[in-house]
């Protein structure tokens, strides 16, 4: 095991997602007799949050004490590494999706076989995202996903109905629309990281392409989507260096007409000085594009003591039953990884249905059976999107490339 750790150590920078921010937190430590461990990645809720509240109440009615701790996301992984190495892994970790698979392949996290933590009513292309070689690591708390916002009223003053997007070829025709009105058609992140991948998984994968073959004729076909679109000026020649949150700041500005961005933005588009309104990312040729999930899965690390399973399940199953995960992810801003929350959620606040929609035909990034090697597929994509969108290699040889160099790995 300590080959793997160290292997895996390796790979937790380029795995960490997009869910979690803000500072890291406190060190802490294993539990141990009637104290329980639980790290998370949020550092932005204080003892006064209504989670960590949760957290001790969870505690309390499986008759244990807990302790929390919270990190960022990258670091929070890399302490679980550490104390994995050391034998003082916590009881209850909660961990950024795609970095589950690299967990489960260093032998630190048990199997829901094992802790006997139910997952029959979460969605399965949600569950995905926690799985590797047929066994399951955990449960999601929820999942957030990529959707596109839209100004209405640039998109009325070009005369475009957003409820006729169904394609690739009605999104570009809107988009020359806007265009001709003086405005930009849409923004998104196409920077050289993560997140640049993240966001262009749902044109590459509404094109009917895979991560395994990144080279294929529907794979080209999706980056030359976004290379048409920056060349004709229906995009800002900024999305090269945009992140999530400087693609945002574009659309918020008020000068484009649709922005890709996530449920994570659903606070502040209440504050923007115009009516927005949601679609999904269209698939090439029609229905809603998978998107990437993020969000976040509650892990047991695996302990020494099995013993300690029994009140570990008790823990998970009562930070993710209906009621809890409900008012967790209304905090959360994401959607539940259960159809009757989902319904419930949306019946709230039915500009949730767009959301939703987005999180059924959604998919974990190492999903496929992936686990581990989409690190580095993710850098080998997003490098071919820089180099395209730069102009320095067109479309088919960019992917080409980026095929060659993770068939080398």
């Amino acid at each position: 095991m300590p080959r793997r750790l160290a292997a895996a150590a390796v790979a937790v920078t380029a795995a960490a997602g997009l869910a979690g921010c803000g500072a890291s937190g406190g060190s802490g430590s294993g539990g141990s007799g009637d104290q329980y461990a639980i790290w998370d990645p949020y550092p932005q809720f204080d003892d006064s949050a209504a989670w960590v509240k949760l957290l001790q109440s969870c505690g309390d009615k499986a008759g244990v004490k807990v302790k929390r701790t919270a990190f960022d996301t990258t670091d929070l992984t890399n302490k679980v590494l550490l104390a994995a190495q050391q034998g003082n892994a916590p009881d209850v970790l909660v961990v950024d999706n795609p970095v589950v698979s690299t967990l489960a392949d260093a032998g630190v996290l048990a199997t829901t076989d094992d802790t006997k933590i139910e997952t029959s009513g979460v969605d399965p292309n949600l569950l995905g995202a926690g799985q590797l070689g047929g066994k399951t690591y955990g449960t999601p708390i929820g999942a957030n996903t990529l959707a596109l916002f839209y100004n209405k009223t640039i998109l009325q003053a070009a005369g475009v109905d957003p409820a006729s997007i169904k394609d690739w070829s009605a999104l570009t025709a809107a988009l020359a629309k806007v265009a001709a009105t003086g405005k930009k058609g849409i923004t998104f992140s196409a920077i050289g990281t993560e997140e640049g991948s993240f966001q262009f998984l749902p044109w590459f994968w509404g094109s009917g392409a895979r991560l395994d073959k990144l080279d294929s004729a529907q794979g080209v076909a999706a980056l030359t989507l976004w290379n048409d679109w920056l060349k004709a000026g229906y995009a800002p020649n900024s999305v090269i260096n945009n992140t999530q949150t400087t693609s945002w700041q574009d659309f918020a500005a008020g000068n484009v007409a649709f922005a890709e961005n996530g449920t994570w933005q659903l606070a502040n588009a209440k504050k923007l000085g115009f009516e927005y309104g949601t679609i999904t990312v269209p698939a090439q040729h029609g229905g809603p594009a998978p998107a990437p999930t993020g969000g976040e899965f509650v892990t047991v690390p695996t302990q020494k003591d099995s013993s300690r399973y029994a009140v570990d399940q008790k823990i998970v199953s009562c930070l993710t039953n209906s009621d809890n995960i409900y008012t967790t992810d209304g905090t959360l801003s994401y959607v539940a990884p259960a159809a009757a929350v989902q319904q419930k959620q949306a019946a709230a606040d039915p500009a949730m249905q767009v959301w939703v929609d987005a999180v059924h035909a959604a998919k974990g990034r190492t999903s496929d059976n992936l686990g581990t090697k989409y690190p580095k597929i993710s850098e080998q994509l997003w490098t071919a999107v820089q180099a395209t969108l730069s102009g320095s290699k067109s479309p088919a040889d960019a992917l080409q490339a980026a095929q060659a160099a993770v068939g080398k790995g």
